[in-house]
């Protein structure tokens, strides 16, 4: 690990830090969190995964849960509650789509991952073995009745991205530059945030 990561690290245990990581649907949103989080040798929770392993319990595919959860709002607000819970436990990174809007008060860092509908698209059907034309279909169904859901119970404008602290697009960019790009953001903000949480 560079000897920059090294420092950043510490001052990221320091600190306590919490960092909020959202974006669509095949942004690279889980990829980035999960080695941003392994970098700086802070926890991991990912909201997505936490619906995701609700909807298997309960036999659901995303789409058929997101139908369920936009008439039952507690289904949104049990998931968002626990990563509350986590994000107040500190030195953590947590993804999901609504992370930085339910994280807002309390994470130092709210980043924001995405890339153009078609590259999103494509990663999906590559990582789920899927056919474009079936991805294309489910991913725009699911972030409309996510849109809908979110400012429904919410009143959450997800296209809105004023709250966050880096946007970063993606495309072209491998996971490894994305991450770069992330750290080098996180060390110019990290000193002045020890100083506000210390």
């Amino acid at each position: 690990m560079p000897q920059s990561n090294e420092k950043l690290t510490k001052l990221a245990s320091k600190c306590r830090l919490v960092i909020a990581v959202s974006g669509p649907p095949g942004s690279g949103k889980t990829t980035i969190a999960k080695k941003i989080a392994e970098v700086l040798k802070l926890r991991y929770v990912s909201s997505g995964g936490l619906f995701r392993e609700l909807a298997k319990k309960m036999g659901l595919s995303l789409v058929e849960l997101n139908r369920l959860a936009s008439q039952n709002p507690e289904i949104d607000r049990m998931i968002d509650g626990r990563a509350r819970e986590e994000a107040r436990r500190g030195s953590v990174v947590i993804d999901g789509h609504l992370a930085a809007w339910v994280l807002k008060d309390i994470a130092h860092i709210k980043i924001y991952i995405t890339a153009p509908p078609d590259v999103r698209f494509k990663r999906i059907a590559e990582r789920d073995g899927k056919p474009i034309d079936e991805v294309i279909k489910e991913t725009r169904t699911r972030e409309r009745l996510e849109f809908e859901r979110f400012k429904s119970i919410y009143g959450i404008d997800v296209r809105d991205l004023t709250i966050f602290d880096l946007v970063v697009n993606n495309e072209g960019l491998t996971p490894e530059d994305t991450i770069e790009l992330i750290l080098r953001y996180i060390m110019l903000r990290m000193e002045s945030l020890c100083r506000e949480v210390s």
